[in-house]
């Protein structure tokens, strides 16, 4: 135990463990195997109240289960709670053999510990007589934070291992987030100038000695990355994004240059200001594997945006669409500049309610929607009339935005169109496509004729009579093909199926009661029977259903029988009684026969018990 400040002390530990003290209290920062707490007392300390990590290595971590058993209050990374909490999951889901994700989240702890609080990004948190605030600081992984703290005159910055000493880090090979990449290099660049531009004086690393001239520290490390990147080729633009991210499309219409999916900025007169999209900002490269710690937002251009716009407040963001890349940064928008959310009404509800939907790209957490936008109905912001229409295709779930602004039409159309061209189709089955969907968009693009299309991973794209006839043509010849290769005498539309569950996913306590709903339709324009199977574990029961408010019987073999008109979806709620023993994700699944065929089981939802 060695003392740093008056009330800080560093114990030498599996990494560096941080103890502020207050009185007879401290905090630690990081915990490495947990032998800190046998050297308390010999500085006076006789309770521990928070343990904060940095990050989810081992190395800071290990001796967690220690701090569990002793009641100590543990607080991580937001990024990274299920890197601590579900780290059982992980181990089981992680993949191991013909493995192309080298994160170095098998670095993670062997069993679970509980956690108490996750530390939000940009949050400040008063613990004891310190206020600690949370910096994202990604690079030695991806969901790494470094906490703030002011103390004896001094700035503080615990910083984990996104630096060890002066131009150097603990480890080059955990800044590779995926096979061959150094996506970790660009973002801890960008961790560092934003840390030094918070003007710590003094840093604090998970492994090293403090550095007290940050400056010369960080400036050091900056240099050598830049040269390492440089040697590989990559991210050249690096330093020229981080001084100008945002580049006018017209005078009150900016599209940012470092987002993974464009995100764009309109403009009033008052300065204030309106986003469309915002999900991956300042994004350095995707971190290979899905899981929550791989995906991480943050509001590393806000500050610029404002600053280099004189924009005194984000009013709204509104999404042309539900996917991650388009969303992720929502919440973050929200609960630090106070932005509202506002979503068309044909996905507000899977934002607010994800776990409720089989989508591809859903985001992890729910996303408050502030208002619910109607399609085709003007509405006002500010100087601009604004008007949402639906724009299946890419998505079912998505809309075309479509304003005016400085003489011009403005169309913001999402991933509808991929391609420098704006021609290339970019449809996705499992997002709710059906065949006409590019028929529709493009009568819809040509009736609204805009100026310019505001693309998701695109430049801006100026158009001309031609385009509108090419997209035209495109989408009518989608739509056959997929009638000439689809069967003729049932339609099972272009997903291939006739039913699915809702909520997906469900968390119930034991034994209680849970409703789920099978959504049906029928493959004929006639009207015909359809007789529904609820397949549920052993032991669980199916205790009733329901059919447009009306009770329904089960036969000998368990199944409900319904009647379907033409091809609309009809809903069937089933109630189920589980057990009351605890599992993750049990499966159900709903048997399907259709006027006399057998389709089988044709979809399911997972339920977890705790």
């Amino acid at each position: 135990m060695r003392q740093l400040l008056r009330n800080l002390f560093v114990y030498h530990d599996t990494c560096n463990v941080y103890v502020l003290r207050s009185g007879s209290d401290a905090i630690l920062i990081d915990f490495g195997d947990g032998a800190v707490l046998d050297q308390l007392a010999a500085i006076g300390i006789e309770r521990v109240t928070h343990i904060l990590m940095t990050h989810h290595h081992r190395d800071q971590a290990q001796g967690l289960p220690r701090a569990v058993a002793a009641g100590i209050p543990i607080l991580v990374p937001e990024a990274e709670r299920d890197l601590f909490a579900e780290v059982d999951a992980h181990w089981q889901a992680r993949a191991v053999t013909n493995n192309y994700n080298l994160r170095q989240d098998r670095f993670s702890l062997l069993e679970s510990v509980p956690v108490t609080a996750t530390l939000l990004d940009y949050a400040t948190y008063q613990v004891g007589d310190y206020a600690l605030t949370v910096i994202p600081t990604p690079s030695h992984t991806v969901g790494s934070i470094t906490l703030l703290v002011e103390h004896d005159g001094e700035r503080l910055a615990f910083t984990g291992d996104l630096i060890c000493a002066p131009g150097k880090v603990w480890s080059m090979a955990a800044t590779q987030w995926g096979y061959n990449s150094a996506d970790g290099v660009p973002a801890g660049i960008a961790s560092l100038l934003d840390l030094k531009e918070r003007q710590p004086s003094l840093l604090l690393p998970a492994h090293g000695d403090p550095m007290e001239d940050p400056d010369t520290a960080i400036d050091l490390l900056v240099a050598r990355f830049w040269q390492l990147l440089e040697l590989r080729g990559e991210h050249v633009r690096l330093f020229e994004l981080r001084a100008e991210p945002y580049r006018h499309v017209t005078p009150h219409v900016l599209k940012s240059r470092v987002c993974l999916a464009n995100s764009y900025v309109v403009l009033s007169a008052s300065g204030k200001a309106l986003m469309i999209d915002f999900g991956y900002d300042f994004e350095t490269g995707l971190a290979a594997g899905s899981d929550r710690a791989a995906r991480r937002p943050w509001l590393y251009t806000i500050n610029t945006l404002k600053r280099q716009f004189n924009i005194s407040h984000i009013d709204a963001v509104i999404p042309t669409h539900y996917h991650d890349d388009h969303v992720a940064g929502c919440n973050l928008l929200s609960r630090v500049e106070g932005t509202e959310v506002w979503a068309a009404a044909n996905f507000a509800d899977i934002l607010e309610h994800p776990a409720d939907y089989d989508l591809p790209c859903l985001w992890y957490d729910p996303i408050r929607v502030d208002r619910v936008l109607p399609l085709d109905t003007a509405f006002e912001w500010e100087e601009y009339t604004f008007r949402l229409y639906a724009l299946p295709g890419h998505t079912k779930y998505a809309v075309a935005i479509c304003f005016e602004a400085d003489g011009h039409v403005v169309l913001a159309t999402g991933d509808q169109y991929q391609s420098a061209l704006g021609t290339q189709l970019n449809y996705v089955y499992g997002g709710g496509f059906e065949a006409a969907d590019y028929v529709k968009s493009a009568d819809l693009y040509t009736r609204l004729c805009p100026a310019v299309i505001l693309t998701g991973h695109w430049n801006p794209q100026w158009t001309t009579p031609e385009y509108f006839e090419q997209i035209r043509a495109i989408g009518a010849e989608l739509e056959r093909l997929h009638r000439d290769l689809l069967p003729s005498h049932l339609n099972l539309g272009t997903s291939g199926f006739l039913a699915h569950l809702a909520p997906y996913q469900t968390t119930a306590r034991c034994g209680d009661s849970i409703d789920i709903r099978a959504e049906v339709r029928s493959p004929h324009p006639f009207p015909i029977e359809a007789a529904l199977h609820l397949v549920v574990p052993p032991s669980w029961q199916v205790t009733g259903a329901t059919f447009r408010g009306a009770a329904l019987t089960f036969d000998a073999q368990q199944r409900v029988t319904v009647c379907l008109e033409g091809t609309e979806s009809y809903s069937v709620v089933f109630r189920i009684t589980p057990t009351d023993t605890p599992v993750r994700r049990a499966r159900v699944a709903l048997d399907l026969n259709v006027h006399g065929q057998a389709f089988g089981q044709q979809a399911e939802a997972l339920v977890t018990l705790i």
